[in-house]
């Protein structure tokens, strides 16, 4: 296992870390605890070291369950240790959710208790609450960490503005800026690219992917007849969600997995290890999270490090994700490039930064 250090800071991490959500069954899918706990020796075993979970994950039995696995295997020095705040844990009560000072402070207490531990290496802000400033964020976080109660700073699911407001009022006040951003990214979702990409590089965020293979569909678990259909699978017991995450049975995803079954199928590789490889080898990936309900689930993501996708197979990926490229990205390449800099040849670190993330019009993608 390789380690990357997280944003601007000294904090090594694995690669691929660990998603907990699958931790128990509360939800009517997931792992027992025995599963459960021979999936966090698995990954343990093979060097992993970040462990990711949340206040709200199997309303709250993911945290019980990998603070006793941690406890037990007397890795706590070892293990970092991510979880979240600002869902509701309490419907009745205003102040049970979001991202004000309040709820921070007793959802860390909760998640603290739970997880058995004094502190939390990466605590994160789960998503924007569309109320809360910035400004109260950080400051808040700032305290935790002075206080000893967490190590660094992250946020997730939030607009690029919000969390470069955040960072700038942190540098500028000295406060813990925010290592990591925590957001979808896979073959079948890569709009970060637009914006938080150059964000993450120019402000010193690392950038943690969820849902790497979309839920399970870049798995090939499903086919496009399942659309319709009824099953066990977590996309089947979703489908009827308001959760945006777990709506992906569309055509254009199934024309993703085709190219990624095709890839997969000429190297001799399951269609999830070639998700992840490319996942984890796009530019400014601090760590891919990988979730798992059996043990052989994860053995088989855990091989996605051992080979190396060649420039060819990378490109037909690419390509056949590429997202739309909305206004005003398209105007970034091409022609209005060169109707602002003439004849010369003027290039910057940030402008080819962002060819190399493929954040370009989908007809220039094989230049």
């Amino acid at each position: 296992m390789k380690y990357y250090t997280l944003g601007n800071t000294g904090l090594r991490v694995s690669r691929l870390a660990l998603g907990t959500m699958t931790f128990g069954e509360d939800w009517g899918w997931g792992s027992s605890a025995t599963e459960s706990g021979d999936i966090f020796r698995t990954y343990l075993e093979a060097g992993g070291n970040f462990f990711d979970t949340a206040n709200l994950y199997t309303e709250g039995n993911s945290e019980r369950l990998l603070g006793k696995f941690i406890k037990d295997a007397k890795c706590r020095d070892k293990a970092v240790i991510a979880s979240k705040f600002t869902f509701s844990t309490d419907a009745d009560n205003p102040n049970a959710g979001g991202n004000g000072r309040k709820n921070i402070r007793q959802a860390v207490e909760a998640s603290l208790k739970r997880l058995d531990t004094d502190y939390i290496d990466l605590y994160i802000m789960h998503t924007w609450d569309q109320i809360t400033p910035a400004e109260e964020v950080m400051r808040t976080m700032d305290d935790l960490v002075r206080e000893g109660k967490i190590l660094h700073v992250g946020m997730s699911d939030v607009p690029a503005w919000y969390a470069a407001r955040a960072q700038t009022y942190a540098q500028y006040e000295n406060l813990e800026p925010i290592s990591s951003i925590q957001l979808e990214y896979s073959l079948l979702e890569r709009n970060l690219e637009h914006e938080f990409v150059p964000m993450s590089q120019a402000l010193g965020m690392g950038i943690t992917c969820w849902s790497p293979l979309g839920s399970g569909l870049l798995t090939g678990k499903y086919s496009r007849e399942d659309m319709d259909k009824d099953g066990e699978g977590r996309l089947h017991k979703t489908k009827d969600s308001q959760n945006p995450a777990f709506q992906k049975f569309n055509e254009k995803n199934f024309s993703i997995v085709d190219e990624v079954r095709d890839v997969a199928e000429k190297l001799d590789r399951s269609m999830a290890q070639v998700a992840l490889n490319w996942a984890v080898n796009q530019p400014s990936i601090s760590s891919v999270l990988i979730g798992a309900s059996k043990t052989h689930q994860l053995e088989d993501n855990l091989k996605a490090l051992e080979f190396e996708l060649s420039d060819d197979d990378m490109r037909r990926l690419t390509k056949a994700s590429s997202p739309d490229v909305p206004f005003p990205y398209f105007f970034f390449d091409g022609v209005v490039q060169n109707m602002v800099h003439g004849n010369s040849d003027v290039g910057s670190n940030h402008h080819r930064y962002a060819r190399e993330t493929l954040v370009i019009a989908p007809e220039q993608s094989e230049e």
